[in-house]
């Protein structure tokens, strides 16, 4: 029986001269491995379809636990937008790393939708800076290291917040403070706001590069303090991003 999946190719391994197989992050299924035979051949309808980022609807023979077969795909969104510019490239399979790393560690379904959300996001032309990082900040409670912005992570205190310490992991109040770094009140407030808003409803948000910069510098430190998570596209992103 063949079956629809909404989903996109965050990777794909040659088989054969003609085939390949794709790891495809799918709506229904999370990330499953399906076979293209005869995809890579100059004359395959399916050639074009089955590149690395192709956000579609695969109709599949279903196997669970196995390798599916392809047998056609019917694209959502061709993300022209992001293809055609090497900077958002970088962004999407950066994302797309991240959502795979992530979902590896907590099968949610969620996953998958705040993944197409920010790519949409990012197509739609808002800033790709500030969409990875409401998806960074979103992403950590389903690898159990959810950040504390709703009191002091010292002492409890709600009142007196004076910044947000990466190394604590979350807001640290006047009265707990010793020598941690001291935030720019927007970020703070910009931070609990990425982690807490619904990515659907984000519009253009006007934010300074400075205050973003600093913003992507914490969320780079607390994810290098506690996910452990070590990715090459973060790496190839932040090359594109410096040049």
């Amino acid at each position: 029986m063949i079956s629809k999946v909404e989903g996109i190719i965050i990777s794909e391994t040659a088989y054969g001269e003609t085939s390949k197989i794709m790891q495809v992050f799918t709506k229904e299924y999370g990330i499953i491995g399906i076979m293209g035979k005869g995809v890579k051949s100059i004359k395959s309808p399916l050639r074009a379809l089955t590149l690395k980022y192709t956000y579609g609807s695969f109709n599949i023979y279903y196997k669970e636990n196995k390798l599916s077969l392809l047998k056609d795909v019917d694209i959502i969104n061709p993300l022209k937008n992001i293809k055609s510019d090497i900077t958002l490239i970088g962004y999407l399979g950066y994302l797309c790393d991240l959502a795979h790393q992530v979902y590896k560690q907590n099968n949610n379904k969620i996953i998958y939708d705040l993944l197409i959300q920010g790519i949409l996001k990012i197509e739609e032309g808002l800033d790709p800076l500030v969409i990875t990082n409401i998806l960074e900040l979103k992403f950590l409670k389903f690898l159990g290291v959810g950040l504390e912005l709703d009191s002091c992570i010292l002492c409890g205190s709600k009142t007196n917040i004076l910044t947000i310490d990466a190394d604590a992991g979350g807001y640290v109040c006047q009265k707990c403070y010793t020598n941690e770094i001291i935030v720019n009140k927007k970020c703070i407030s910009l931070i609990r706001m990425y982690y807490y808003v619904a990515l659907e409803q984000v519009k253009e948000l006007k934010i300074s590069k400075e205050v973003a910069s600093e913003i992507n510098r914490f969320i780079d430190r607390y994810y290098e303090r506690y996910t452990g998570l070590y990715l090459k596209s973060k790496d190839f992103l932040n090359k594109i991003l410096s040049l």
